[in-house]
């Protein structure tokens, strides 16, 4: 793989999405129907989609490609392959609180090594570069200038008082039963693949994730928070959360900082 070329791509359509998704975002209305999973999906999730699919398509032609909105594709089976979320976060999408994201990610013999995380609405971007080092982009983020690049980095833990990050639309018992095993100074509520990046800045040392997800939900997060020296283990095992797997699906699982004390679950 040309990792250069792969950043190059998956930094530029996640942008063109971006600016897809937030024309629909600000329009008066937007349609919102239901996928036979019963979970949201509206224009936006489609047209990004359709963007970010027919440019990896072009660019990698030769590599196996999994996308959220196109059902024939997961099917397919492989343990090297892109993944796209073209809009994750979709609730918060229709609810207009701004927490969704464009996820883009390569993942390698089973381990994601390379993802795009942004935040339209929010103009934050994520991304690791050709060598694998995780980095935000600020300023304009232009499709044809890069702006600024800061190397992200993981929080060296304080495990008196950990900075957590849970789910904001799927919150439950379970998971503040889990998070109260720890000493916790603050707590921080985030939407979608957002949660990776915050434990990646180090705005955050731990996300523990007791609910369902798919790895399409996840692969991006997880290669940015691999790239800025953190980890994401199965809540069951704390063994790596591997991709590739026969349906897709996640285990429950925890991000974290690797200078925190995991407790088992």
């Amino acid at each position: 793989m040309d990792y250069a070329k792969l950043t190059e791509v998956m930094r530029k359509l996640s942008l063109e999405a971006g600016a897809r998704i937030m024309e629909i975002y600000e329009a008066d209305d937007f349609d919102v129907k239901v996928k036979s999973d019963e979970s949201p999906v509206t224009a936006a999730d489609e047209a990004a989609d359709a963007l970010i699919s027919a440019g990896l398509r072009a660019a990698f032609p030769d590599v196996m490609l999994v996308t959220e909105e196109q059902s024939a594709t997961h099917s397919t089976r492989g343990d090297t392959f892109l993944i796209v979320d073209p809009l994750d976060g979709t609730k918060e999408f229709i609810h207009r609180r701004g927490d969704f994201t464009v996820n883009i990610a390569l993942v390698e013999a089973g381990v994601p090594t390379r993802g795009v995380v942004y935040a339209p609405a929010k103009g934050r971007m994520f991304y690791t570069d050709a060598s694998g080092q995780s980095v935000e982009e600020t300023g304009d983020l232009a499709l044809d200038t890069v702006g600024p690049l800061t190397p992200i980095k993981v929080s060296a833990a304080d495990n008196a008082a950990l900075m957590v990050v849970a789910s904001k639309s799927h919150r439950d018992q379970a998971t503040d039963d889990y998070i109260s095993k720890y000493d916790v100074k603050d707590m921080k509520s985030a939407g979608s693949s957002l949660k990776f990046c915050l434990v990646a800045t180090g705005e955050a040392d731990l996300y523990p994730r007791l609910g369902r997800t798919m790895e399409w939900d996840t692969a991006a997060g997880h290669a940015v928070l691999s790239g800025a020296g953190g980890a994401v283990v199965r809540f069951d095992d704390l063994t790596p959360l591997g991709y590739g797997k026969d349906d897709y699906a996640n285990p429950f699982f925890i991000a974290y900082a690797p200078t925190v004390d995991l407790k088992e679950a």
